[in-house]
C-alpha cells in the first residue's frame, strides 16, 4: 500500500509539472508571436463603463483598443452578457488573447457576507473560508476571473477607514484569515469553474499611513515591516495566491508601486513568488503626485523596473513602455516577465481553451440564487456579532415578552447592512434581497409581540425632533432595542475619520431613551472601532453588529433570542478616546511603565485619561460562562528542535451551550531587542455544552517563540518564557513559565 501510495503521489507530481512545462512552453511560444505593442497591452487594464471604484479615465477608443490586442484586462464588467460582450471584442484581436476580468468582491458577491473586519471577530477560520468559497462561486459564474481580496494590511488604528477590510490588529490572526481567504477564492485549483484568482493587497504597509490618513505615507522600521506587516502577505503566499496588489502609500520615502525593495527583492526574490504583481488604481500615475517621478514616462520606468506587472487605469504603460524600450533604458526582458505572468494565469483559468467558459447564463442564473449561500451568509453573520456587555441577564430576551419598541436610524434600512465594498447588481431589489433588521425581528417574534418603531434621529446632523416619539415608543414597551452606528460609506476607501464617537445626536438618544427607565439593548453598526464611552457604561446590554450583509436582520434576531449564543471576539482593540490611537495589545514594555491604571507620575501614561482600552483585543462575552482550569506544561524547559504541549480543561459552567475562543499568548520577558509585553500565537475556537468540561491542548514549538533580533536574523533566542492562556488579551486565565535553552 505504501509503495502504491509513493507511486500515486509521484505520478500525480509529474503530470502537475508537465502540464505546468506545456503551459509555459505554449507561453514562450505565445510571446514569440508578439509585436511589443502586444505585449505591452497585456499589461494594460481599464475600467469599464458603468461602474467603478475610483477616479474613471475616460476612453472612447476602448473597444478599438481591445480588438487592437493592447488591454490584458479589465475591471468592473459585471454580468455574463457583458463580459461575454467584451471578450468576443478580444476574439476579433490578431493573437486572440482573452481578457482578464477583475472585480472588488470583497464580502461577497450578490450574497454579502459580513464585512471582512466582522468576519475575523467570528475567529472561525472555516466559516471565513466558505465565505469566500460562496463568493468564487457567485463571482465566477458571473464572468469574473479575479477578486481584488484578500486586503490582509494589518490596521492598528481606527480612524483609517479601511480597517473594514481586513482582519485587525494581530499578525497571527491577521495571517490565519488571509491564508483561509485565499483558499476560499482559489478552491481547489485555478482552472475550476468555481476558482477565482486571489489578489494579496495593499503590498505593502498600507495599514500604517500616518495618522489614519488614507493613502499617505508610511515610516517604519525593517524590523517593524518583516515581523509585523508582512507575515499575512506571506501567508496568503504559501495558500497559493495567484496575483498581488501593490499599495499607494510610500514606504520610508518610495512608493510602494515602484518600491523594488518590495516588489523584487522580498515578493519575487526571497518569497519566490510566480503570480503577478497588478498596481493599485492608478497608483503608478500618481507616482508624480508622490514627487518621486518627474512625469508618467518616468512612473512607468520607477514601476516596470520594481516590478509592477499590470497597470490599472495610469496609461503610464500603455503610453510609455515601448519609447523606455526603444531608448534601452527598460530591458525587454522585464517587459516578458512581466507578460509570461499573465499569460501563463490566463492559461492555468482555460481561458485560451475557452475564452467564454465564465460566461454561462444558466450557471450564473443557479448559483446566484442558491438557498445555500444564504444560509452560509446567516451562519457567518451571527458568528461575527460580538456581544460587549450583558448586566443582569438582560439579553438573551424572552420569547413571551408583549411589547418591544426598536428605535434608531439603522432599523429600517436594508442596503446599510451590506457595508462598504458590497457589490451592488444592478438587477437585484436589494429591498427585498436584504433583510432588514426591523424584519429580522418581526421574523422571529410571534403573533403575540407587539414590535413598535421609532427613528428617533439621523444618524448624523443635530436634529432632535424624533426624540419625542422614540421616548413615547419605548415607554409603552417591556423592552428597547436601540440601533445605531455610523453610515456604511464612513468607512472603506477614502473614509479615514479623525472623530470616532457615534456621529451626531445619537448617543443623546441613547441617553434619553436610557432615562425612561426600560431594559435597553444598543446595536453598534459600524465598520470600525468606534467610541461611546456613555453608552458603554450606562446601559445594560451591548451587542457589536458591524456590518453583516444580506442576512443581518436573520442573525441579530436569532443572537437577541439566544437561538444562537454570540461567540465573537474583537480583532481591533477600541480606544477610550482618539488620543490614545494607535492603540494595540502587543505593545511594547516602557523604561517607565504604569503599574496600575492610577499611575500617573513620570511613568509612560496619560495624566487625563486611563491606559487601558474601553474594549480589548480578543475581548467578547457569551450567555454562559467559561471556567479554565489544571494547567499543565509537558516540561519546563525546551531545546531547538523539542516542543512543549500546553494543555488545560476548559468547562462549560453556564445553563447555555456556547462557543468560546481560547487565545494563547506569549511572553519573551529578555531579548536582544525589546520584545511585545504578550503576543497571540495560537488559539481555538471551542463549543461546549451546558455542563460539558473539554482538555484544550496547544503545542509550543520553536517558530512560536522566533523574531527577528537585532541584526534582523529570524531566530528564537535562549531564555525565559510565559505562556498564557486567555478569554482576551487583558483577560488572562492561567499562566505559567518556561525555558528555551
Amino acid at each position: 500500500m505504501k509503495k502504491i501510495t509513493t507511486f500515486t503521489f509521484l505520478f500525480v507530481s509529474f503530470f502537475a509539472m508537465a502540464q505546468q512545462e506545456t503551459i509555459d512552453q505554449k507561453v514562450n511560444a505565445l510571446l514569440k508571436k508578439m509585436t511589443i505593442e502586444e505585449k505591452i497591452g497585456q499589461l494594460n487594464q481599464y475600467t469599464g463603463d458603468n461602474s467603478a471604484t475610483g477616479p474613471i479615465t475616460i476612453n472612447p477608443n476602448k473597444q478599438a483598443e481591445i480588438k487592437a490586442g493592447l488591454i490584458g484586462s479589465m475591471l468592473n464588467i459585471i454580468g455574463t452578457k457583458y463580459t461575454r460582450q467584451y471578450q468576443e471584442l478580444a476574439m476579433q484581436s490578431r493573437l486572440k488573447i482573452p481578457l482578464l476580468f477583475g472585480q472588488d468582491v470583497i464580502h461577497g458577491y450578490k450574497t454579502t457576507f459580513p464585512i471582512p473586519l466582522a468576519e475575523a471577530a467570528s475567529w472561525d477560520l472555516k466559516t471565513i473560508e466558505l465565505a469566500a468559497r460562496v463568493a468564487a462561486t457567485e463571482a465566477s459564474a458571473s464572468g469574473i476571473h479575479w477578486t481584488f481580496a484578500p486586503m490582509v494590511d494589518i490596521g492598528r488604528d481606527p480612524r483609517w477607514g479601511r480597517v473594514m477590510e481586513g482582519a485587525g490588529e494581530d499578525t497571527y490572526l491577521g495571517s490565519k484569515i488571509a491564508y483561509a481567504r485565499v483558499k476560499g477564492f482559489q478552491g481547489n485549483k485555478l482552472g475550476d469553474l468555481n476558482s477565482v484568482m486571489a489578489c494579496v493587497k495593499h503590498f505593502a504597509a498600507y495599514g500604517a499611513a500616518v495618522g489614519g490618513r488614507d493613502y499617505n505615507s508610511v515610516d517604519m522600521s525593517e524590523r517593524m515591516l518583516l515581523e509585523t506587516y508582512l507575515p499575512p502577505f506571506k501567508a496568503a503566499l504559501d495558500a497559493g495566491a495567484a496575483t498581488f496588489m501593490n499599495s499607494f502609500n510610500d514606504l520610508n520615502g518610495i512608493p510602494a508601486t515602484g518600491n523594488a525593495h518590495l516588489q523584487r527583492d522580498i515578493l519575487k526574490g526571497k518569497w519566490n513568488f510566480q503570480g503577478f504583481v497588478v498596481s493599485d488604481w492608478g497608483s503608478i500615475g500618481e507616482m508624480v503626485a508622490h514627487g518621486y517621478s518627474k512625469d508618467l514616462k518616468e512612473a512607468a520606468y520607477a514601476a516596470i523596473t520594481a516590478g509592477s506587472d499590470m497597470d490599472m487605469e495610469s496609461n503610464a504603460y500603455r503610453y510609455n513602455l515601448a519609447e523606455l524600450v526603444k531608448e534601452g533604458r527598460v530591458s525587454i526582458d522585464l517587459i516578458d516577465d512581466a507578460v509570461k505572468r499573465i499569460l501563463r494565469k490566463k492559461y492555468e483559468l482555460g481561458l485560451f481553451d475557452d475564452p467564454y467558459r465564465y460566461s454561462d447564463e444558466k450557471r450564473a442564473e443557479k448559483e446566484l440564487n442558491n438557498p445555500e449561500n444564504r444560509k452560509a451568509a446567516l451562519e457567518a453573520a451571527e458568528k461575527s456579532i460580538v456581544l460587549l456587555k450583558n448586566e443582569n441577564q438582560t439579553l438573551p430576551l424572552s420569547k413571551n415578552l408583549k411589547t418591544i419598541a426598536f428605535i434608531g436610524p439603522m432599523v429600517k434600512e436594508y442596503k446599510a447592512n451590506m457595508g462598504f465594498w458590497s457589490v451592488e447588481l444592478p438587477e437585484v431589489n436589494y429591498d427585498k434581497w436584504v433583510v432588514s433588521q426591523w424584519d429580522g425581528l418581526q421574523n422571529k417574534v410571534g403573533k403575540n409581540t407587539k414590535l413598535l418603531y421609532a427613528k428617533g434621529c439621523e444618524v448624523d446632523g443635530d436634529n432632535k425632533d424624533g426624540f419625542a416619539e422614540a421616548v413615547a415608543a419605548a415607554k409603552q414597551a417591556d423592552v428597547v432595542i436601540l440601533s445605531i452606528g455610523e453610515r456604511r460609506d464612513m468607512s472603506g476607501e477614502a473614509k479615514s475619520r479623525s472623530d470616532l464617537h457615534l456621529p451626531g445626536v445619537q448617543e443623546d438618544l441613547v441617553k434619553a431613551i436610557q432615562a425612561t427607565g426600560k431594559p435597553v439593548i444598543v446595536l453598534v453598526n459600524a465598520g470600525r472601532p468606534l467610541i461611546f464611552n456613555w453608552t458603554a457604561d450606562n446601559v445594560p446590554a451591548i451587542l457589536y453588529t458591524w456590518w453583516l450583509g444580506t442576512e443581518a436582520g436573520n442573525a441579530i434576531a436569532n443572537v437577541l433570542f439566544g437561538d444562537y449564543n454570540p461567540s465573537g471576539k474583537l480583532p481591533m482593540t477600541f480606544p477610550r478616546e482618539v488620543g490614545q490611537i494607535p492603540i494595540y495589545y502587543n505593545h511594547y514594555s516602557t523604561g517607565r511603565p504604569a503599574k496600575d491604571e492610577d499611575s500617573k507620575n513620570y511613568v509612560s501614561a496619560y495624566i487625563d485619561l486611563k491606559n487601558s482600552p474601553k474594549f480589548p483585543f480578543g475581548y467578547g462575552l457569551s450567555y454562559t460562562k467559561f471556567d479554565y482550569s489544571n494547567l499543565k506544561l509537558s516540561s519546563a524547559s525546551m531545546k531547538n528542535n523539542e516542543t512543549i504541549k500546553v494543555s488545560f480543561q476548559l468547562s462549560n459552567v453556564g445553563k447555555a451551550a456556547g462557543e468560546e475562543v481560547v487565545q494563547l499568548y506569549l511572553k519573551d520577558k529578555f531579548g536582544s531587542v525589546v520584545r511585545p509585553v504578550l503576543e497571540l500565537r495560537d488559539f481555538q475556537k471551542i463549543k461546549l455544552n451546558a455542563g460539558e468540561s473539554k482538555t484544550i491542548e496547544f503545542t509550543i514549538d520553536k517558530e512560536k517563540l522566533s523574531f527577528y533580533n537585532n541584526k534582523l536574523e529570524w531566530t528564537a533566542e535562549p531564555g525565559d518564557f510565559e505562556v498564557m492562556i486567555g478569554a482576551s488579551s487583558a483577560d488572562i486565565k492561567l499562566k505559567s513559565d518556561f525555558k528555551f535553552n
